[in-house]
C-alpha cells in the first residue's frame, strides 16, 4: 500500500489510514482535534499523537463542557501531570477554546454547522504529488483563523487552522497515489 510519505511511525500511520482528511462532523472530535491542534504548536504531531490517550484522561475526554468550568486549580493540577503538554497558556485555552466552542454552538446549532460554513459544506480535495505540494496555510484558514480568533479562541493562527482542517477532513491533502485519497 502506498501513503503519504510523512506517515512512517506506527501511530503517524494509525492517524494517517484512519482520521486524517477523514470528513467528521461530530462536535466532540472536532473539540479534540482543536485541542490537539493548538497542543502541537512548535512541537511535532508525533509527540502528541504519544500524549493524546493521556490528554484524553487528563482533561475529562476532551468534553468541551466540563472543560469550559475548569479553574485556576484545575490548570495548575494539570501543570503537574507529564500525560499532557504541560504550557500554562495552552492548558488555559483549553478552557478559553471550550467556552468559545459552546458560545459557536449556541449561535449555530453546532460547530459542525460553523465550521462547514465556510464550504458551503463542500470538502476541498487538492492534487498532491508530493509535500512540497501541500501548503501550510491558504486563503481559507487565514480566513477561518480571523474568524475563530475574533470569537475569543485561541492557539488558532492560520497554520493551526490549515492542520485543523485537514484533520477534520474538510481539505483533503492525500498524496495523489494515497490509497486513502478520496477522488
Amino acid at each position: 500500500m502506498i501513503r503519504c510519505s510523512w506517515a512512517k511511525g506506527e501511530l503517524e500511520i494509525d492517524y494517517h489510514d484512519h482520521q486524517w482528511c477523514v470528513e467528521n462532523h461530530d462536535d466532540h472530535y472536532l473539540y479534540e482535534m482543536l485541542v490537539l491542534e493548538g497542543m502541537q504548536a512548535g512541537l511535532s504531531w508525533t509527540l502528541i499523537l504519544k500524549r493524546r490517550e493521556g490528554m484524553r484522561r487528563a482533561f475529562d475526554g476532551f468534553d468541551y463542557r466540563v472543560i469550559a468550568t475548569y479553574d485556576d486549580a484545575k490548570i495548575a493540577a494539570l501543570m503537574l501531570n507529564p500525560d499532557v503538554i504541560r504550557n500554562r497558556l495552552k492548558l488555559k485555552s483549553l478552557v478559553s477554546n471550550a467556552q468559545a466552542f459552546l458560545r459557536v454552538q449556541e449561535e449555530y446549532g453546532s460547530f459542525d454547522q460553523y465550521i462547514w460554513s465556510f464550504t458551503n459544506r463542500q470538502r476541498i480535495i487538492h492534487a498532491v504529488h508530493g509535500p512540497e505540494d501541500v501548503p501550510t496555510r491558504n486563503a481559507l484558514s487565514d480566513q477561518i483563523s480571523k474568524d475563530l480568533k475574533k470569537r475569543g479562541f485561541k492557539f488558532v493562527g492560520s497554520v493551526i487552522v490549515y492542520s485543523y482542517l485537514q484533520a477534520i477532513g474538510v481539505i483533503d491533502d492525500h498524496m495523489e497515489q494515497c490509497f486513502c485519497k478520496q477522488s
